[in-house]
């Protein structure tokens, strides 16, 4: 657990910002930068832009359009965080998709707000995620993968979904929980890209969900037992 990041007037939060519209970029940058705190050290219009620039800027949170042009935020999040582990993402959208927010999770985002946000609590958003703390509720998440289960009706309790895996397909469970790709999946367990696609349909199955990322919720609940209580909790 990384200790809480301390900054001020001398040592401001840097915020890198990702959005298309450029009303929504200075509009944000004008709200960020009149905070004595926090700093505004650049943006993106596109997830190309934010690529090349991101990186360059050190920033120390992102904020991050999920919906773009040529991509999408939670890619620019994914990439960003794999060269700066340190960089916090908050996710900014116009409308309440929750197949985003858990992407957003699975993506290691430490927030998600919607752009009707009050501008004060989004900068408290900001100093919440620069602080190293997350925005994200692991009991929404856990209400979310309720909601998203292909039979609501027949839910076991987590523990006995896991035990129909086999201890390959728990492996793979936990990598996916990792945000690993299929093939550094089939490079780390040594199989080739084919058996873990193959792999992945079947756990899907037995899990009784459509999608990996709701797999990798499961594999971090796994992480997290508090969050599982949650899970089978009406």
């Amino acid at each position: 657990m990384t200790e809480a990041r301390t900054f001020s007037e001398q040592n401001p939060i840097r915020v890198f910002l990702l959005d298309d519209h450029e009303v929504v970029r200075r509009g944000l940058t004008d709200l960020l930068d009149a905070e004595p705190d926090i700093s505004v050290v650049g943006d993106a219009d596109s997830v190309e832009h934010a690529l090349v620039r991101g990186p360059a800027l050190r920033p120390d949170v992102a904020v991050l359009d999920v919906r773009l042009p040529d991509g999408d935020g939670i890619t620019v999040c994914r990439e960003l965080r794999s060269q700066m582990p340190e960089l916090s993402c908050l996710m900014l959208t116009s409308f309440d998709d929750e197949e985003a927010l858990l992407d957003a999770i699975m993506a290691g985002a430490a927030g998600y707000v919607l752009k009707q946000i009050k501008g004060s609590d989004l900068i408290s958003a900001v100093r919440t995620v620069a602080s190293g703390q997350s925005m994200l509720d692991p009991t929404t998440t856990a209400r979310l993968m309720r909601k998203l289960r292909t039979d609501p009706a027949e839910e076991p309790p987590l523990s006995q979904e896991l035990a129909g895996l086999s201890p390959r397909e728990r492996d793979i469970l936990a990598l996916i929980g990792d945000g690993l790709t299929n093939r550094e999946i089939g490079k780390e367990l040594y199989l080739s890209e084919k058996t873990v696609k193959n792999h992945i349909s079947r756990l899907l199955a037995k899990l009784g969900v459509q999608r990996r990322v709701q797999a990798a919720v499961l594999a971090n609940q796994l992480e997290h037992p508090e969050t599982a209580g949650h899970h089978s909790a009406r």
